[in-house]
């Protein structure tokens, strides 16, 4: 495929152009219809909801909020209210409008005006829920009765409905993310090209997986935070899939590899690895299917959808680019040092080979400070309390923001989240009566009855995403409907937040489980060892709880969220440890096999525990620190998004996955696999011969050894220009098919050359010219010295793709 896709680049690239822009032209024609479905079958919530529906179906929907406030006089004043009734009439009157409550008409118009008179609200109560009301509607709805205000006169508006059309600024997070991830790739590679094709790849996965998402939400639901994490998410791994193929690819070219053989390699190892990763995404994000929560159903189509296509653009989409770049894929020094000194052989040096010497050296002391430092992390996840953020952490230049602020200041902190507590048998002046003796309750008001059902308008003290509110809730449901004999629920949307964090918290051990022994299986099977998928299993579980420490620390203890320009602290929202856990897994696992993959092949060939680790961690950790750094830019960046959903995943993950890479991966997890010994690669026989052969990266063949009486054959011949001409001082290079150097020589005034082979078989065998370009092509070498003349065109790079067998 890797082949095929380099030799029809044009047409590969072409049919990646005509579907992003043929699904960005169907997605725009379609529009969006997100969907945020919050409540849960069998929850206290859900049975006061279809009460609702039942008896008030004209008030069963949701219920936003008009707010104005005057800066002199009082809202009551005739040339105020000359410009608001007019326009609650209109609203009112659109189809989809069940009811409009101002306080301007009605024996309740009185309780809706502040008490010094300068704040006042009126209640629009829609026919259908938040996700179901058309946009369209609610856009009517907001521009009527923002048309009302004036100089000295403020009309904002709140509600989830209202939420759903204030979409926060779009594109600066992705941009952000973009730029920093190109400054890190063009510090890693030192090409402008290089840097591009990662980028390439990701905007073509993530605008494929947005576009495909969007029309989807016409067909399933899908909420509106799914866009946002899948692009988030997308940008990672699609970046990191890319950097890890390029990084073999250029190592292969540097090694002395044509680029379409360098491409094919590069695709047979990393590319399966990516493979690989990106299906173990999939499946984690899949894991979440197990908590039985519809909302995250939705979030795992987009986020899913969009990490498959960008393992598609990496596997396909990639190949070509390279194909067209060549050797331009090298930086100009590359290029140039290639030309002059020929194929270079890999080595692990610098700093990764100096930690990884230094990881061995002292793995106790290693192993200890990086405990101790995630254990300090960790500990604020003791007090994490789950919840749901409200219209207060919105930015605050948003409308639904400034309406949460003033009825905050006109009416309460807890007038933003009331509660429904919705009878339907009993004695309901007694409960009634109960509810405004609760310690708790600002203000109780009962509605007029239909059909048997009475509902019970309760607005608490504190806010909707205090922990005092939550405690509120259960107070009533446990102990106050009880003792008034009535046959009641608490509804309304800080109710149904609540129970949603309940039944999320319930249902984790069963999510983490799963994620954590289908992790384990995959190591088991990949790596065929006990001990490495056990201890992936732990560091997995360290990593989530030093990056959860640190969510609670910034979003619910509030340190540094100034900084963030997110609002005031809170709970942390109740999807988000399922998010991130699942994605988490799916992160650190691409992490884990690139890393264990290089030990385990080097353990299969030398049987050197000590020597795996460290050639393993010295080979490998700087493409994972760039992978990390990468992400940990595009994460942080959706701290701009507008989102606090987003902008608190981004953060969460950016910290998942720099303690992941920075401190687990290339510290703890080779300190640890240093202490343990050989036993790392430990399994019993009767699970090995029962056990599936998964290959995740094919490893290299070695290099053949040498005969006990010497060489078995050579390689000799001449190297000349294109008018036959000698040329002195070329640099030949005899490499395997997995290009490994095995001889190198310099060519002698007349242009000769000779080359010692260890076995006979098919080789690379590579030239290098400073002033007469270069040349490489594959030789079958019998157990006889074969004759194979080279000639040097000049410029660039002849390659002959299949192998040539030249007589002696």
């Amino acid at each position: 495929m890797a082949r095929w896709c380099h030799r029809h680049r044009l047409v590969v690239l072409l049919l990646w152009v005509g579907a992003l822009f043929g699904l960005g032209f169907s997605a725009s024609t379609a529009g969006t219809d997100y969907a945020n479905v919050f409540s849960l079958p069998n929850t206290d919530s859900k049975k006061a909801y279809d009460l609702m529906e039942k008896a008030f179906p004209a008030r069963a929907g949701d219920t936003d909020t008009v707010v104005w406030k005057v800066d002199e006089g009082s809202v009551r004043d005739a040339d105020v209210r000359a410009r608001i009734q007019p326009a609650l009439e209109k609203i009112a009157g659109m189809k989809g409008v069940g009811d409009v409550a101002g306080p301007y008409t009605g024996a309740q118009g009185a309780a809706q005006v502040s008490r010094d008179g300068r704040i006042a609200y009126a209640q629009v109560t829609f026919t259908q829920r938040a996700n179901e009301v058309p946009k369209e509607l609610v856009q009517d709805v907001v521009d009527t009765a923002r048309a009302a205000g004036r100089d000295g006169l403020r009309v904002e508006l709140g509600g989830q409905a209202v939420q759903r059309v204030q979409e926060p600024p779009t594109g600066l997070a992705e941009m952000v993310g973009l730029v920093a991830a190109a400054v890190v790739l063009f510090l890693a590679f030192g090409s402008v090209f290089a840097m591009l094709l990662p980028i390439a790849v990701a905007v073509f996965g993530v605008g494929m997986g947005l576009f495909g998402t969007q029309l989807l939400s016409h067909s399933t639901d899908i909420p509106d935070l799914a866009p946002l994490l899948a692009s988030l998410i997308g940008l990672g791994v699609g970046i990191d899939y890319a950097l890890f193929i390029v990084t073999r690819h250029r190592r292969g070219i540097l090694r002395g590899l044509d680029p379409e053989e360098s491409v094919v390699t590069a695709m047979n190892t990393s590319g399966r690895a990516v493979l690989f990763a990106g299906g173990t995404v999939c499946i984690a994000l899949a894991g979440m299917l197990v908590t039985n929560l519809r909302f995250l159903d939705g979030v795992v189509i987009g986020t899913s959808l969009t990490v498959v296509l960008s393992v598609l653009a990496a596997t396909t989409l990639l190949p070509a680019l390279l194909g067209f770049l060549g050797p331009r894929v090298l930086s100009r020094r590359q290029r140039r040092r290639l030309a002059e000194a020929g194929p270079e052989p890999e080595r692990a040096s610098g700093l990764a080979a100096r930690w990884s010497a230094g990881v061995q050296r002292r793995p106790r002391t290693v192993a200890a400070l990086a405990l101790v430092v995630m254990a300090v992390l960790a500990l604020p996840v003791l007090s994490l309390r789950l919840g749901a953020t409200d219209q207060g952490n919105d930015d605050t230049t948003t409308t639904t923001r400034q309406a949460y602020d003033l009825l905050a200041e006109g009416f309460g902190p807890g007038f933003n989240g009331p509660l429904q507590v919705v009878a339907d048998g009993g004695d309901t002046a007694a409960l009634v009566k109960g509810i405004q003796g609760t310690e708790g309750v600002a203000r109780v008001a009962a509605l007029p009855p239909a059909g048997g059902v009475t509902v019970v308008q309760v607005v608490p003290t504190t806010s909707p995403q205090s922990k005092e509110t939550d405690e509120l809730i259960d107070t009533l449901r446990d102990e106050v409907i009880p003792r008034a004999g009535a046959s009641a629920h608490v509804g309304g949307v800080t109710a149904v937040s609540k129970d949603f964090a309940t039944v999320t918290g319930d249902r984790l051990p069963l999510f983490v489980a799963t994620i954590i022994g289908l992790g384990f299986l995959l190591l088991l099977v990949a790596f065929r060892s006990l001990v490495v998928p056990l201890t992936a299993a732990v560091m997995n579980l360290i990593a989530a709880a030093a990056s959860f420490g640190v969510l609670v620390a910034v979003f619910q203890w509030g340190w540094g969220l100034d900084l963030l320009s997110l609002g005031k602290e809170g709970p942390i929202n109740a999807f988000l440890p399922v998010i991130m856990l699942s994605l988490l897994f799916g992160l650190s696992m691409d992490y884990q096999v690139f890393l264990v993959s290089r030990m385990h092949e080097e353990w299969v060939h030398t049987r050197d525990n000590a020597r795996a680790v460290r050639v393993g961690l010295a080979e490998t950790s700087r493409v994972i620190n760039s992978a990390a750094l990468i992400m940990v830019c595009v994460f942080l960046a959706f701290v701009l998004s507008g989102d606090s959903g987003a902008a608190m995943a981004g953060v969460g993950l950016a910290a998942a996955v720099a303690l992941d890479a920075f401190l687990l991966r290339t510290a703890l997890v080779p300190a640890a696999m240093h202490l343990l010994g050989s036993s790392n690669w430990w399994l019993p026989d009767w699970l090995d011969r029962r056990l599936p052969h998964l290959a995740v990266e094919p490893a290299e063949d070695p290099a053949p050894e040498p005969a006990p009486d010497g060489p078995s054959s050579a390689v000799h011949g001449f190297v000349r220009d294109a008018s036959g001409a000698p040329v002195d001082g070329a640099a030949v290079t005899l490499l395997s098919q997995g290009g490994r150097q095995l001889d190198r020589v310099t060519t002698l005034a007349d242009g000769s050359y000779i080359l010692t082979v260890p076995a006979p078989g098919t080789y690379l065998l590579a030239t290098t010219s400073p002033t007469h370009g270069s040349s490489a092509r594959h030789v079958t070498v019998p157990d006889t010295p074969l004759t194979h003349d080279v000639e040097l065109t000049g410029g660039g790079v002849d390659a002959v793709n299949q192998p040539t067998a030249d007589r002696p």
